[in-house]
């Protein structure tokens, strides 16, 4: 039962979705949960992902066929995670562009991820994100909806355990006192790791089943290597993490699969 109050914590402070009232205090809230409702970034990304199929399976069935259709299909599907996540990753990719896409040094770097506006190297990471993602999953579900659902469903669910890995790997880099979400700042224990990468596996098998074994080996090279230059790059850069580097890795290894799945 203590899995399922860290999950619904994680659904809502990552989601749109409301916990409230009996459900609200049944599950509770302390930093110590919330830390270790991180395990469950993976699950929350199932939920995440079959908003988005869902929105996409529609759309697919009710607007004209052809490229079109699909680029049109494939943009309402990221409007809708853009929605139900109230954009959290996305804001992250924004701040993080804007502290890392000059030469700051580590401290004005942080500073500028701290703050709320957006410059112009988060504006053209938002635009080229959003504008890719659209795209290559047009690509995708040109071979079909079931395609197209089998990537969206898989991308949200191993994108978010890409974030347990730098928190594994990483120290936080930033204020922990002043943190947004100062439990998030904690790192990830070995057996939250292990929850969350065990939500992610079904990934795997579903990639297999939708395409066979080179849309899975593509995803899965293009999504390491994206892992390993978001590491190196907050490595050198913060020489650690912060919650805005989470997003950005995120939506950083979820472009990365959508590549990989539109390669293959």
């Amino acid at each position: 039962m203590q899995a399922l109050r860290h999950f619904l914590l994680a659904l809502q402070f990552f989601t749109r979705i409301p916990v409230t009232g009996r459900l609200a205090e049944w599950v509770g809230y302390s930093p110590a949960m919330l830390n270790a409702s991180a395990a469950y970034f993976p699950a929350v990304g199932w939920v995440v992902g079959a908003v988005a199929a869902g929105v996409m399976a529609l759309a697919l069935a009710l607007l004209p066929a052809g490229p079109l259709g699909a680029l049109a299909a494939a943009g309402l599907a990221t409007a809708a995670t853009v929605w139900f996540t109230g954009g959290f990753h996305e804001d992250g990719l924004a701040d993080t562009a804007d502290g890392l896409g000059g030469g700051a040094s580590r401290e004005r770097a942080l500073a500028i991820m701290k703050d709320s506006r957006i410059g112009s190297y988060g504006a053209l990471a938002l635009v080229l994100a959003l504008g890719l993602k659209a795209a290559l999953l047009a690509l995708i579900a040109q071979r079909g909806a079931g395609s197209a659902a089998a990537a969206l469903l898989a991308a949200h669910a191993l994108s978010r355990l890409a974030p347990l890995v730098v928190m594994r790997t990483l120290p936080y880099a930033g204020d922990e006192d002043r943190a947004k979400a100062k439990p998030l700042a904690q790192a990830v224990p070995g057996a939250g790791f292990t929850i969350g990468f065990l939500w992610s596996m079904p990934a795997l098998a579903l990639m297999w089943q939708a395409r066979g074994a080179i849309y899975l080996i593509s995803a899965l090279l293009l999504w390491a290597c994206a892992l390993a230059a978001m590491l190196h790059l907050l490595r050198r850069r913060l020489q650690g993490f912060t919650g805005d580097t989470l997003g950005a890795t995120q939506q950083v290894c979820e472009l990365a699969l959508y590549l990989g799945l539109a390669l293959a």
